[in-house]
């Protein structure tokens, strides 16, 4: 029975730790043929408000305007995903896709209109938000060293919820921080109830 429980811990793992590999192998993949084609994605991206724009939510982390775009999204997209896979392997692409979807409603609603919003930054904000707050709230040793060390790492990504370039979509960020906290603070409640449970009894 230990062996089985183990198994499929291992198991779990290994597909969520695959799953974040594959993550920027097909966004890499989307840009290159964007690139070779000379194609333009930006119109499956986010547009506040608008019927058309409502595929972005899906569509929209995957797709990057140009090679500088891309390549900074890229390294921090890969190490959270990773660090999201080690610490929540049962639930880790479906806690992805949830903060991903959130993100996504929240630029629809809220961001500036007439423009399409693209890249993964949301995403990679919602990722240190849910980081941050999970650790606090569900408050096991691991779960606080993880939170300690996004901190100190990407912490200061956080400046870019604040209004700057025009071509930055701040609102995304904002968005993910909001979406990864409320989120981080639900499933870290959550499983810290659960794991007292599993205690008592």
């Amino acid at each position: 029975m230990i062996n089985n429980d183990l198994e499929q811990k291992t198991r779990r793992k290994n597909i969520s730790l695959a799953a974040s590999f594959y993550l920027i192998v097909l966004i890499w993949l989307i840009f290159g043929v964007q690139e070779l084609f000379h194609l333009n994605f930006a119109r499956f991206g986010i547009i506040p408000r608008q019927t058309q724009g409502l595929w972005g939510i899906i569509f929209a982390p995957f797709i990057h305007a140009n090679l500088q775009h891309i390549a900074y999204n890229t390294i921090p997209l890969f190490v959270l995903s990773l660090i999201l896979a080690l610490l929540k392997p049962r639930g880790g692409i479906w806690i992805w896709w949830v903060l991903s979807i959130t993100t996504g409603i929240g630029v629809w609603l809220f961001a500036r209109g007439n423009s399409s919003h693209i890249g993964s930054s949301g995403v990679i904000f919602a990722l240190i938000g849910f980081l941050l707050a999970y650790g606090i709230f569900r408050r096991s040793l691991v779960s606080i060293i993880v939170t300690i060390l996004v901190a100190a790492v990407y912490g200061g990504f956080l400046w870019g919820v604040i209004p700057s370039q025009p071509w930055i979509s701040w609102e995304s960020h904002l968005s993910g921080v909001i979406s990864g906290i409320f989120w981080g603070i639900i499933w870290g409640r959550s499983d810290r109830r659960r794991a007292l449970i599993q205690k008592l009894e």
